[in-house]
């Protein structure tokens, strides 16, 4: 069996974004939305949600469960402060929790609520969703 881990990360989230267009939808918003404070402008690609997403699907299954929190540091990125030298900013927040709740809304993740380590987790269809799109990409090499 072909894992998520096993392929590059790019081909994936591009794969699995593909798949994602017809179970999740990008709000009207997310045309004209910075990912953080740290960008200057918005995403030039057109489909940036679903990759976004598809990569947050590949981040949780390599580190589940995770939160918001965990998520937002992976995707920040150094602010520009002029002459000042740069810092670290984390990614927005709304942004990340609005996917995960369409992704939670479409049954590919969950929320883990007991125990000391609380955050997201696949689903069985998230994982099946990941390794059948791995399982494409490795074969198509």
């Amino acid at each position: 069996m072909v894992s998520p881990l096993d392929v590059p990360s790019g081909e994936l989230a591009k794969a699995v974004a593909q798949e994602l267009k017809g179970k999740i939808t990008a709000p009207s918003w997310s045309k004209f939305v910075k990912t953080g404070v740290h960008k200057d402008r918005p995403p030039m690609q057109q489909d940036w949600w679903y990759i976004r997403a598809a990569s947050i699907l590949r981040t949780i299954y390599r580190n589940a469960p995770v939160g918001v929190s965990k998520l937002r540091s992976k995707y920040g990125g150094a602010k520009n402060r002029g002459a000042k030298p740069e810092r670290f900013r984390k990614a927005s927040g709304a942004i990340i929790r609005k996917i995960l709740q369409s992704l939670e809304k479409a049954g590919f993740i969950a929320q883990k609520k007991e125990g000391i380590h609380k955050g997201r987790v696949l689903t069985p269809a998230g994982i099946s969703l990941l390794t059948k799109s791995a399982a494409k990409i490795k074969l198509g090499r």
